[in-house]
């Protein structure tokens, strides 16, 4: 009778943890892309007047691909 109750307990203890874990690392996901939002076109827009490009679209289009090629999207 003793060997059920530690198994329920364990069992109990590893669901408890996964929701734990799960709304810890949702909670700090999320205040992370709040903190550093994605690059998006406006911004390297932006980016590329403020060094002194004149910012075409074809140019603008060719750096999204390229960033989101190489983080693997």
């Amino acid at each position: 009778m003793d060997t059920i109750w530690v198994v329920l307990i364990a069992i109990a203890a590893l669901i408890v943890g996964v929701a734990l874990g799960f709304f810890i690392a949702r909670k700090y996901m999320m205040s992370y892309l709040k903190k550093n939002p994605p690059i998006n076109e406006q911004m390297l827009r932006t980016l590329m007047m403020q060094m002194g490009q004149k910012p075409s679209q074809k140019k603008i289009n060719q750096m999204m691909r390229a960033m989101n090629n190489q983080s693997g999207k």
